[in-house]
């Protein structure tokens, strides 16, 4: 039996309606939400993107994070978890990161460990950088002082702006049968 509102509308259907600030704003217990290895807030809480909920955007939690879902976008936190099933793509700027599940694209953080099986393709700029021997890391790595502030973090790949490896036309390849016809008969 749907129980009416005083808008009118039945309540499952406004329960239906939620919105994805609501959803954001929604906190899971610390010990449920980070390792235990992960620094606590005052309250104690962290915010939770579930397993069925998939974001295109950019997030920013004041306080610790975890993610179970998949995100496209720029996230911000002050920790972070990507846990065993969940994917990110786009860019991470937290204090710490943990990946247990899939992340591609960019990370900023002064701690990053990949571990029970996590997955990072990317660039990784970090203080102290951890991969358990069951994760895969395919991608570059840099120390830099201050990982966060995206103006320290000068591009790993190409310092110079010459033209890339890839705008320039590969040589073209001698052709054997040429250099079977130059060759001198005996």
């Amino acid at each position: 039996m749907l129980i009416g509102t005083k808008s009118g509308a039945p309540e499952k259907d406004r329960q239906a309606s939620v919105s994805a600030a609501e959803v954001m704003g929604r906190v899971v217990p610390h010990d449920q939400a980070l390792t235990r290895s992960e620094p606590t807030t005052k309250a104690g809480m962290a915010s939770c993107i579930g397993s069925d909920m998939s974001i295109v955007g950019n997030i920013e939690c004041k306080g610790p994070a975890q993610v179970f879902g998949r995100i496209e976008g720029e996230v911000r936190a002050s920790d972070l978890q990507i846990s065993d099933g969940a994917q990110v793509e786009g860019s991470v700027i937290a204090q710490n990161v943990t990946v247990c599940g899939r992340f591609k694209g960019t990370i900023r953080a002064d701690r990053v460990k990949l571990q029970n099986g996590g997955a990072v393709e990317g660039d990784i700029f970090h203080r102290t950088l951890s991969i358990d021997e069951n994760s895969q890391f395919e991608g570059s790595s840099r120390r830099v002082e201050n990982p966060t502030d995206p103006s320290s973090s000068v591009d790993a790949k190409d310092p110079q702006k010459g033209p890339q490896k890839k705008d320039m036309a590969p040589a073209p390849l001698p052709s054997i049968e040429a250099e079977l016809m130059d060759a001198p008969k005996h």
